[in-house]
């Protein structure tokens, strides 16, 4: 704990003679998360009548405030299972800009967060830091797994984002950010999480090399 102070407080020093200025949003490719994520891959096909709500906790004029793009859909299987996609992506990750963790969105809108926890995630292409919730409002019970990409960094917990942060300022360039949620309204948290881990594997799959990469922050894709 010592030594991430130490280096937080250095970083900070430093950081303020080094004022980011130039967006990594900036030197890529524009893209569009309703066009990059299709409406139907692997056993999965997009459920148009809404018969679950996903939870975006924030007003609308916060959550313009903070992300560029908003992407939020429910999906079904061949076996009637829902999972409902939420993608939020800022293109400015800095100071009141820094992203909402569900942690504290499900809990302001009015949900017990029953676990907190960290896992991995495997797919073909790497292993993916996650963080699983188990949240319950009256008799809905919705498990969660989400992550958090700061440029070309998962980042999981305040720490991470704020060191990742720092070393981003240090080279003068303002990092964007992805989260990605999916969760499912199940009692069983451990069939939950699998058929999450199953839709991630599947739309990751699906996905181009450059999408992948953007999604998840494994480095080069294969």
């Amino acid at each position: 704990a010592f030594v991430i102070a130490a280096l937080m407080c250095a970083a900070s020093v430093s950081a303020i003679m080094v004022r980011p200025t130039a967006k990594i949003a900036d030197e890529g490719a524009s893209f569009s998360l309703e066009t990059m994520i299709p409406k139907q891959f692997g056993d999965w096909r997009e459920e148009t009548l809404r018969i679950v709500q996903v939870v975006n906790p924030q007003t609308q004029e916060l959550l313009d405030k903070v992300y560029s793009q908003i992407l939020t859909r429910t999906y079904v299987n061949s076996g009637g299972y829902r999972i409902m996609l939420s993608l939020a992506y800022g293109s400015h990750q800095r100071g009141s800009l820094q992203a909402h963790k569900p942690e504290v969105c499900y809990p302001a809108q009015g949900f017990v967060l029953q676990k907190n926890e960290t896992g991995l995630l495997v797919s073909a292409f790497g292993e993916i830091p996650v963080r699983r919730l188990f949240t319950t409002m009256g008799p809905r019970q919705e498990p969660v797994t989400y992550w958090f990409t700061l440029g070309d960094n998962v980042v999981l917990g305040w720490a991470q984002q704020k060191l990742a942060g720092l070393r981003y300022g240090l080279t003068g360039i303002i990092p964007d950010g992805m989260l990605f949620r999916v969760s499912s309204i199940d009692p069983d948290q451990p069939r939950a999480n699998l058929m999450q881990d199953m839709f991630v594997n599947q739309l990751l799959q699906a996905l181009a090399p450059a999408e992948r990469k953007r999604l998840i922050g494994l480095g080069e894709q294969r």
